[in-house]
């Protein structure tokens, strides 16, 4: 009888623990993270990945001030960095996090927008995506910025080889392929990936990423649906063991301005609160050959709306109800246009 006995208190003891750690896996998640893996983390930033901005005159640029859970503004930047040869910027968003709200918006920018490229040429204008090339995440930033018009606090920029590696680090993503893509084109990269599959590898999402022969603006759209799926997936308490292997990849591949522990501090609230939600937009382009050369001329609605969204989304008195998503700019409430001009 006293087996039995000690048999129940045990199985009960074994279902108490099984619960708590499912309830409270987030808590236990940011315990080890913070026993374990935050000061290996930041000083691996420190050594490899913070690089901050310089100005003309060979001085540091000096760090934005930004208060502790209030929005702020970052450049993303996926370039084709190969080798020692010049890189361009395949991938240009401009992202509004709002920490308080586990919130994020992406506007994202396509390769060949026709536009000022500021600092170059007298501001000649030229594709987005040569910005990058012709003067780093400095001139990247500041065209970005000219043509939306706002300011942008930080900058982050991950290289193709670091995506693909990051990927195969987490065990792969998934990605809602429903058709074998094929690219095929006499001047682009061959490759093939199998539709239906549950599970891609990071030679698979970086073609996804990549894919273009649909158009541009859709390749644009999966660079979003691409960074919803591995943030999530990195943020999930079975990524906690990967974290060593994803700072040896970080290294030359990733590079940002942003503090190593303003990111330790993200990292800890991401991970402890709730899923985070993630809005994304694309400025749409028509278009259009200038002097034999393919170019995206920008829509002009579609950049006021981001504009609109970026004023709305970065005033920290704007309640997260009152966020203006996507596609929802022309039928936003008056509060809310309020709102965002205080």
């Amino acid at each position: 009888m006293k087996k039995i006995k000690k048999r129940y208190i045990a199985l009960i003891v074994i279902a108490l623990i099984a619960v708590g750690g499912f309830l409270f896996r987030n808590p236990l998640k940011v315990l080890a993270f913070d026993l374990f893996l935050s000061d290996q983390i930041e000083k691996k930033l420190e050594q490899e990945s913070y690089v901050p901005l310089v100005k003309e005159d060979n001085t540091i640029k000096p760090e934005p001030v930004v208060k502790k859970n209030d929005p702020f503004s970052l450049m993303l930047l996926g370039t084709d960095q190969r080798d020692n040869e010049v890189a361009r910027s395949d991938t240009m968003m401009y992202a509004v996090v709002r920490p308080e709200d586990y919130k994020i918006l992406l506007i994202s920018i396509p390769r060949d927008t026709y536009t000022e490229i500021i600092g170059y040429k007298d501001d000649k204008k030229d594709k987005i995506t040569h910005a990058f090339a012709f003067g780093g995440q400095q001139m990247a930033k500041d065209t970005l910025e000219a043509l939306l018009e706002h300011d942008i606090q930080y900058y982050a920029t991950i290289n193709f080889q670091g995506l693909k590696d990051a990927v195969d680090a987490i065990g792969g993503v998934p990605l809602p392929i429903k058709k074998t893509i094929v690219n095929k084109q006499k001047d682009h990269e061959k490759f093939t990936i199998e539709g239906g599959k549950s599970n891609y590898n990071g030679q698979e999402a970086l073609n996804y990423t990549r894919y273009r022969e649909d158009s541009d603006f859709n390749r644009t759209k999966r660079q979003q649906v691409f960074i919803d799926v591995v943030a999530n997936k990195m943020l999930s308490i079975s990524q906690i063991s990967n974290i060593p292997d994803l700072l040896d990849i970080m290294g030359e591949n990733f590079k940002t301005d942003i503090q190593p522990s303003m990111i330790i501090d993200l990292a800890k609230k991401f991970m402890s609160g709730k899923d985070m939600d993630i809005s994304s937009f694309t400025v749409m382009g028509e278009g259009k050959r200038i002097d034999g050369l393919y170019y995206d001329l920008v829509d002009e609605e579609d950049l006021s709306e981001a504009k609109l969204m970026i004023d709305n989304w970065m005033n920290s008195r704007t309640p997260v109800d009152q966020l203006i998503e996507p596609g929802k700019a022309e039928n936003a409430l008056e509060p809310k246009a309020t709102a965002a001009a205080e």
